[in-house]
């Protein structure tokens, strides 16, 4: 998997080829709620990452496999899926419409991945077992008290200062507080929205956890039809765990 990010021709174009070239147009399924549109200065702040992250492989081959690409991600029980992740390539519109449950029961999980591993999956639960919305503060108890401890567990204590930390510039991740909390362990080497290098915003392509991960996870976990969160949540840690380390590298 991350051979591929490796190969991506960074400098031409990011993490896709251009369907438009042949005629064929990307056409999302739409849902009731609408998800992110690219800006008109998104092009530009890709291009720079890209070509930042391009030029630190020149330099060291392996860089793409120092980096811990985090993300959470919303698994409901009913079975639904992220349409940023669901798309029909068609020359025509084919104008397909997805129902789904008005407020169906969620699970909310956090991952980081890497080419050594993958460090998680956490669940943002209340002490009565409740979702919750991650915020500022719960965001950065998981990161001291889950995420930290983790990493220093599977690097067996050794210097990380050769890791690399992404994160996306949702707002929970981005206050000042979570921003240098990260730079306690991570220094300089931090990508993020306000961080020492800027993550480009709307770039699901070039982290692992939404072109990869999420999707692969969702393709097994609902194969059983789980009826309870807790199942659903069983589901989730049995699929990423046995997830094979050759699939990362």
């Amino acid at each position: 998997m991350f051979r591929l990010w490796n190969r991506v021709p960074f400098t031409k174009s990011f993490a896709k080829t251009d369907p438009q070239r042949s005629g064929v147009a990307s056409c999302q399924v739409i849902y009731s709620q609408f998800g992110l549109a690219i800006h008109q200065n998104d092009h530009q702040v890709r291009r720079r990452f890209v070509e930042w992250a391009q030029n630190e492989i020149d330099v060291v081959p392996d860089f793409h496999k120092r980096i811990l690409f985090s993300d959470e991600a919303h698994f409901w029980l009913n079975g639904y899926v992220n349409k940023q992740n669901c798309r029909i390539w068609s020359k025509a519109n084919p104008q397909v419409y997805v129902e789904t449950t008005l407020h169906p029961k969620t699970l909310t999980v956090w991952c980081a991945l890497w080419a050594g591993g993958i460090i998680g999956p956490e669940f943002f639960k209340n002490d009565e077992g409740h979702k919750v919305t991650v915020n500022g503060d719960r965001y950065r108890a998981m990161i001291t008290n889950f995420f930290i401890p983790e990493l220093n567990n599977i690097m067996n204590n050794h210097d990380v200062q050769e890791l690399w930390f992404q994160q996306d510039g949702a707002t929970c991740h981005t206050a000042r507080a979570t921003i240098d909390l990260l730079k306690d362990t991570f220094g300089d080497r931090l990508i993020s929205r306000f961080g020492p290098v800027n993550w480009p915003p709307r770039s699901c392509d070039l982290t692992p956890l939404d072109y990869f991960l999420w999707g692969f996870v969702k393709s097994f976990v609902y194969a059983d039809k789980p009826q309870t969160l807790d199942h659903l949540q069983e589901n989730i840690r049995r699929v990423i765990a046995d997830i094979r380390p050759q699939i990362l590298e």
